[in-house]
């Protein structure tokens, strides 16, 4: 019987099903980071528990290590103390443990990729909601809460029930200016912020099969916040020369048996799916979010809805709260919209062919004066190449700030933070009221480049009327 690769992973890691119907899942590869996994190891501890399969389990700091300032301790006592605790933790577990000083460092999603950990039809799960990213390299994996990372701590396994497939088909080619961020924002502005629950998305069509790793790791990062429980993209050649060589990686003995093994995974030709979505890729555009959840968002040419021409009426208090809280009014068009701080970075954006892809057009600008702009690597490993590329001087030349590798700004647990009711414009992943550290700071979500363009203008622009893309 054909199947589809989410359903060849899932058998493969059953382990068996559980009287509630769930699934007892065996989690091939296990990431943690400072924040999630203290209280688990906790509660290893009470139990007098060891951790079952140490060497499944990647350890790295991302969340609140500050990106200015390296020397320890740091200046926030949490964030010293929740670093010493992984340090802990992973000695006394005899964890992989990639800490600042191993230059290896960096945003887990980044990480994982980077090292060569993340592999194709694995499952991979991490204390983190955009795990979902490492499915671009043809693996299932999910975000877990703590009391399941103990779970795979003890066990090695968690409990899960099946998901139903929906395959995502974007075929076409992108107009210039418009990038996976685009396409990330788009399907989630089409199908909407709850449109995935209950599902695994699959995303094929001739524009994956063009994207590069990290423009299908950008849509993967995303999948969660369309409500899917993850999503993947079939691996292909691609995806076996990115891997090739990588520290973690089969070895060059067991390097053909493994593609072997990776290429029989992908989904079969004549296999079904639960739902089926189809996308031109020509009839995307420039995204970027106006509200306070990653489905309200529309083109770079959109208007601020108007909540009092909706009939429904949870979908008129929805778009009227969002307003209010980002202070627009309805028929305002979102280009001009005055921005304060501009951020790149983060697991959705801040690998080093964004910073490359920026750099072409920001080179020769200059950073409004009325606006903070921060550049984040996602990666020590992201952060030296970039270095040696001259990259860095490029975005300081411009008034960027070039940081050392974290997560920063996306989620603020940091000492990156909005003040106040400041607006960014953000390469990030989520636009929640208060993510960006301040409960009244507001985000508009878009790519990279349309960042750098926000930056120059100190205004949400059009990226392609401001380094003037060629359409041809």
């Amino acid at each position: 019987m054909a199947k589809n690769l989410f359903q060849k992973v899932w058998d493969a890691h059953a382990v068996r099903v559980l009287a509630n119907g769930q699934t007892q899942l065996l989690i091939g590869t296990h990431l943690i980071h400072e924040v999630t996994s203290p209280q688990a190891f906790g509660m290893l501890r009470d139990l007098g528990i060891k951790v079952k399969y140490p060497e499944r389990t990647f350890a790295t700091v991302d969340h609140i290590v500050p990106t200015d300032q390296r020397e320890q301790p740091f200046s926030d006592p949490l964030a010293d103390a929740m670093i010493k605790e992984l340090a802990k933790n992973a000695e006394e577990f005899d964890i992989t443990y990639f800490d600042l000083s191993t230059g290896k460092q960096g945003i887990v999603h980044v990480v994982g990729p980077e090292q060569g950990i993340t592999q194709p039809g694995t499952t991979i799960a991490c204390g983190d909601s955009h795990t979902a990213t490492h499915g671009a390299f043809g693996a299932i994996a999910f975000g877990i809460g703590t009391t399941q990372v103990r779970d795979v701590l003890a066990t090695q396994t968690i409990a899960l029930g099946k998901l139903k497939v929906r395959r995502i088909n974007v075929d076409g080619n992108l107009r210039p200016g418009v990038y996976a961020k685009d396409v990330a924002l788009h399907i989630i502005a089409l199908l909407g912020a709850n449109g995935g629950i209950g599902y695994a998305y699959e995303y094929g069509g001739s524009l994956f099969d063009s994207f590069s790793m990290e423009e299908r790791m950008t849509v993967c990062n995303m999948a969660i916040e369309g409500g899917a429980r993850c999503g993947y993209v079939n691996p292909d050649q691609k995806t076996f020369d990115y891997l090739k060589g990588r520290p973690y990686a089969p070895s060059e003995d067991e390097w053909d048996s493994a593609v072997d093994e990776w290429k029989s995974i992908a989904s079969d030709p004549d296999c079904e799916y639960d739902d089926i979505v189809d996308i031109r890729a020509e009839d995307i555009a420039p995204t970027v979010t106006w509200g306070v959840s990653p489905d309200q968002g529309f083109s770079i040419e959109g208007r601020i809805p108007d909540p009092m021409e909706q009939t429904d009426e949870n979908e008129r208090l929805s778009i009227q709260e969002a307003i209010q809280y980002m202070k627009l009014e309805p028929g305002q068009p979102i280009k001009g919209t005055k921005i304060d701080v501009a951020f790149l970075g983060s697991c959705t954006n801040g690998r080093l062919s964004d910073f490359r892809e920026v750099a072409k057009y920001l080179k020769g600008h200059k950073v409004s004066p009325d606006v903070k702009a921060i550049a984040v690597p996602g990666s020590q490993i992201v952060d030296a190449i970039a270095r040696q590329e001259g990259l860095d001087k490029i975005f300081s030349d411009a008034g960027f700030e070039w940081r050392a590798a974290g997560c920063s700004m996306c989620l603020a647990m940091n000492p990156d933070k909005l003040v106040g009711e400041q607006l960014c414009a953000s390469s990030s992943n989520r636009n929640f009221k208060g993510r960006q550290g301040s409960p009244t700071g507001r985000t508009i979500l878009m790519s990279p480049v349309m960042v750098a363009a926000a930056a120059v203008c100190g205004k949400v622009s059009d990226a392609r009327e401001v380094f003037q893309f060629n359409e041809d």
